[in-house]
């Protein structure tokens, strides 16, 4: 996975820099990372200890030489280094190879499972977003208060939960001890689709999955937000607007705020393209038909086609995210900006 790129405010590589150089270089850096991904996607499934032609035949009765056979069908019988030259080639003409499981181009499984998974972590980065910036804001300008202590102690007891306990915990309460909300899956079987029935049959399966992303996700929001505001609680411009007569809710949402929010946008378009990677905990525990469980489905071969498409999408959407995060912040941050 692609490793998380900040800018430093004061870094001599970019800052005066032109918009041309500045834009080389980080495009630079991330199809440096984008290829590392590539060898690293193909080596470290090849690795894994299963082999998929003995899976694949487990409980038939097959010759040796049958699983030879369904071995070279699959290209894995050829040296590794043969198999990784086809493996790019491929990988320039958008071929990302074909499934074992499913018998189908991968390339195609990724679109039917994409749409679910952006539906899924779209809605849960939205309420999210809005959420952990308001209390953060909040709970900054109102430091030391119970409202603060709460919600701090709130947000990082979720932060700390691993996500798949979270799952498996809504899932046990509101699943399967009250019923109130479906277990898993993305709508009801039977259910006719394109109708508003259907829409809010989806919309009940998406409550326990979102809540769980949610409250293990808004919390890194606000404890930034919050850490921003309180540093900008003591700046002198504020000092200045409460002597003009402004209310002090004005102070906040018309100095301190918009001053404070430099930080908490670049995080926000770096955790973006994780969000979308982390989906995967999510996913399975909810049968959540995404990207996350086709991953996991192709786990159990190992379906290695499979699993390299996906770790590719993931991290390519990581590192089109940092990308998206450093020109947010150049734009927003006139200290890098061209001389």
């Amino acid at each position: 996975m692609a490793v998380i790129e900040t800018v430093p405010a004061d870094s001599e590589d970019t800052r005066g820099s032109s918009l041309p150089r500045y834009l080389a270089l980080k495009a630079g850096g991330a199809l440096t990372s984008l290829a590392l991904v590539i060898v690293l996607g193909f080596f470290i499934f090849r690795i894994m200890p299963s082999d998929p032609a003995i899976n694949m035949t487990r409980g038939r009765k097959v010759s040796a030489d049958e699983v030879e056979r369904l071995r070279a069908q699959m290209g894995l019988d050829q040296p590794l280094l043969v198999q990784f030259g086809h493996y790019v080639r491929d990988l320039f003409t958008g071929d990302l190879g074909t499934s074992y499981v499913y018998r189908r181009p991968v390339s195609g499984l990724i679109m039917d499972y994409l749409g679910p998974t952006l539906l899924l972590t779209g809605i849960a980065a939205i309420i999210s977003i809005v959420l952990g910036l308001w209390l953060g804001q909040r709970t900054a300008w109102r430091r030391g208060s119970w409202f603060d202590k709460i919600h701090t102690g709130i947000a990082l007891v979720f932060w700390s939960v691993p996500t798949f306990w979270l799952g498996l915990l809504l899932l046990l309460l509101f699943g399967g001890g009250l019923h109130w909300l479906p277990t898993g899956g993305m709508s009801t079987p039977g259910t006719h689709e394109g109708g508003i029935d259907h829409v809010l049959d989806v919309a009940r399966h998406l409550v326990l999955p979102v809540t769980t992303m949610v409250a293990v996700i808004y919390a890194q929001y606000l404890m930034v937000m919050r850490a921003s505001v309180i540093e900008e609680m003591s700046a002198d411009y504020l000092t200045t607007a409460r002597a003009k007569g402004l209310r002090e809710d004005l102070v906040r949402t018309r100095h301190a705020v918009p001053n404070a929010l430099l930080p908490t946008v670049t995080l926000i378009f770096l955790t973006l393209g994780l969000l979308i990677a982390g989906a995967v905990a999510v996913e399975v525990v909810f049968s959540w038909p995404g990207l996350g469980y086709l991953t996991y489905k192709g786990l159990s071969a190992p379906d290695l086609p499979l699993l390299q498409g996906t770790f590719v999408v993931f991290s390519a959407v990581v590192i089109a995210m940092n990308f998206v995060a450093d020109l947010v912040y150049r734009v927003l941050d006139p200290r890098l900006k061209a001389a």
